[in-house]
């Protein structure tokens, strides 16, 4: 994936609500006149030189298909996309939705899951007086993410997070362990029920 800044996103993220193009009365509107002219056109310059907006003939800018690809794109799953989003910068929920354009059913499917693997991290924030969750991406989500350069989407697999593999191995120890043992079949037989739904309530 090509690598932005949180003003090149807000930029791009600009052109999708425009559908596509916007121009300058655009963003002296938008929030982005906070940077100020400098930045805004050096980030304009950016943004063209790598191929994500192309200038139009009236001095307008529009989107490139470059750029749709990685965050706005039916090829990317919305797990990849939060991902992405979260690499360029730490997001609550509603700014999730924002700016993929995705349902909070759908995301909140996908950020438990990104959780649960260990891939993001939810932490309680007080923004404005308002405690909200705030997602931050982790080592390991940067790493799964990067890997979709090489690997492709459709090859990479989320695994158990690694403390739930951790406890599924030593179970499977004590349950190995129980059956070579020397007590009581009756006993045996007991021990493991109980591991079994040990399991199960781990989700395993």
């Amino acid at each position: 994936m090509r690598k932005l800044g949180t003003v090149d996103l807000e930029v791009l993220n600009l052109a999708i609500e425009k559908n596509g193009t916007f121009n300058e009365n655009n963003l002296e509107n938008s929030e982005l006149k906070r940077f100020g002219v400098g930045k805004i056109l050096d980030t304009l310059a950016s943004l063209k030189d790598r191929k994500m907006i192309s200038l139009n003939s009236d001095g307008s800018f529009s989107i490139t298909d470059l750029a749709r690809e990685i965050l706005w794109s039916n090829n990317v799953p919305t797990w990849a996309k939060i991902l992405r989003l979260l690499q360029i910068k730490s997001s609550t929920i509603v700014q999730i939705v924002d700016i993929l354009r995705i349902s909070e059913d759908k995301l909140v499917e996908d950020l438990e899951k990104l959780r649960k693997n260990q891939f993001v991290l939810m932490s309680p924030q007080r923004i404005e007086d308002k405690l909200v969750k705030v997602y931050e991406i982790l080592p390991e989500g940067v790493d799964k993410i990067d890997r979709t350069e090489i690997d492709g989407f459709d090859n990479i697999n989320f695994d158990k997070s690694k403390p739930v593999r951790e406890i599924l191995s030593l179970v499977n120890e004590i349950v190995k362990e129980i059956h070579d043992s020397q007590i009581d079949q009756s006993k045996k037989d007991s021990i493991s029920e109980k591991l079994s739904k040990l399991k199960d309530r781990l989700e395993i």
